[in-house]
């Protein structure tokens, strides 16, 4: 990642974005719900994903932000348990909850497994990848060795997903195993589900449309949403774009303009992802350092992928 950040040019020239032609979002409504028949057969084919290497720092909380208790002393990770469980057991199916840990959460979370081996979900775990900071001036990394300090490493956001699957393992046995679709989401965002009133649908359009093999998942953004990425036409091809990506001189145009942005998304696909890099500056004042981390977002995926579409709510 690092020999590309060297070579890349900005990723975006802005007057290549254009509007999302109407064949490139799917309206909810427009999905059928399945037979109950088919219902078992195709959430056979799911996998749940939890991007879990979040801390939960900005809440104020220690420890991995999937341990929060958040409703009725039920963390978040209890919640993503009970509604995985709630589907196996109602439809007789085994849904795999897997994790994506990172350095940070990592320990802490295969400590509290411990406590749901009676249910009834069958749980992994991975690391994700962790990189060096590197200092801004002299574009070295800060670390002097492997055992350097939590603070000089960082995990290279959720794109990283791909290739951390990947090399975990854990992709070749779900694909032995007869899965064939990945829902991937955050820990803490408890609204993206496998929910019966509208996950269904989707999983049953997926299985019936096998060309459109990446479906993200878009909502109407709110004034509280300005960070997140939005879904754009770039030279033909859907693609996603990230608030980090944008020149000062469009802020203005990327906030007030692109009206959805990227919720959560389901993909399959087994091919090493091309994405971009988002440059994000931090400083250290532990050491006095301004550092920055070279980091890839999971939904940029959309544009490796021939039949992407977005689903509108």
């Amino acid at each position: 990642m690092f020999s590309r950040f060297l070579k890349s040019k900005p990723t975006i020239t802005w007057s290549k974005i254009e509007p999302l032609q109407s064949e490139s979002i799917k309206p909810f409504f427009e999905l059928e719900a399945p037979q109950n028949e088919m219902i078992k057969e195709q959430l056979n084919k799911l996998i749940v994903v939890k991007l879990n290497g979040g801390l939960g720092t900005s809440m104020g909380c220690k420890g991995p932000k999937s341990l929060i208790a958040v409703r009725h002393d039920l963390t978040f990770i209890d919640i993503v348990m009970q509604q995985i469980q709630h589907l196996n057991i109602t439809y007789g199916v085994d849904i795999p909850l897997v994790l994506m840990n990172s350095f940070s959460t990592d320990e802490d979370t295969k400590r509290i497994l411990r406590k749901y081996r009676n249910v009834k979900v069958s749980v992994y775990s991975f690391n994700q990848s962790r990189y060096p900071r590197i200092d801004k001036e002299t574009l070295m990394p800060i670390i002097r060795t492997l055992s350097a300090a939590h603070s000089s490493w960082y995990p290279p956001g959720h794109g990283n997903f791909y290739e951390s699957f990947h090399a975990s393992g854990l992709l070749d046995t779900f694909l032995a195993d007869g899965k064939e679709f990945c829902f991937v989401s955050n820990i803490d965002n408890l609204g993206a589900t496998v929910d019966l009133s509208r996950f269904l649908n989707i999983l049953n359009f997926l299985c019936n449309h096998p060309q459109n093999d990446f479906i993200m998942e878009l909502t109407d953004k709110t004034r509280a949403d300005i960070k997140g990425g939005t879904l754009i036409n770039y030279d033909g091809r859907l693609r996603l774009l990230e608030l980090a990506q944008v020149s000062k001189d469009h802020y203005d145009d990327f906030t007030s303009v692109i009206v959805i942005f990227n919720k959560a998304f389901r993909t399959i696909g087994t091919t090493l992802m091309d994405l971009e890099i988002i440059v994000n500056h931090k400083h250290l004042s532990n050491l006095g350092l301004n550092v920055i981390q070279l980091e890839s977002a999971a939904g940029a995926a959309v544009k490796n992928f021939q039949g992407s579409i977005g689903e509108e709510l």
